[in-house]
């Protein structure tokens, strides 16, 4: 991709309020190990206290890969397994996928 990576991750921060739940938070930084790539942090609304982080790697101009790195629950790595946890997990890749192709007019070539 032709976009600046620290870019290209501004405007993900300001498009993921967007796509996400109401109340539920985003944090958006440059992957540093990965420059194709960004690290994305969720945190659920209310008091269920789940956090989600995300490696989310462009495959191409408009197509992203997600992989889930951590979940945690009050600060606390969790089991990743159960399907409450499962079902959040699916539910954001699936607005992390939304936020990039909502995204496509400045990652087009």
């Amino acid at each position: 991709m032709e976009i600046e990576q620290e870019r290209l991750a501004a405007a993900w921060r300001k498009m993921m309020p967007a796509v996400l739940h109401e109340g539920d938070e985003a944090t958006v930084n440059a992957d540093e190990s990965d420059p194709s790539g960004l690290m994305i942090t969720i945190r659920t609304a209310g008091h269920t206290g789940f956090s989600f982080d995300f490696r989310c790697r462009y495959v191409d101009d408009r197509e992203v890969m997600v992989e889930l790195v951590d979940a945690d629950k009050y600060g606390r790595t969790i089991d990743e397994r159960p399907e409450r946890v499962q079902q959040l997990v699916e539910d954001y890749v699936r607005h992390i996928h939304e936020c990039a192709q909502a995204l496509q007019s400045i990652t087009r070539a």
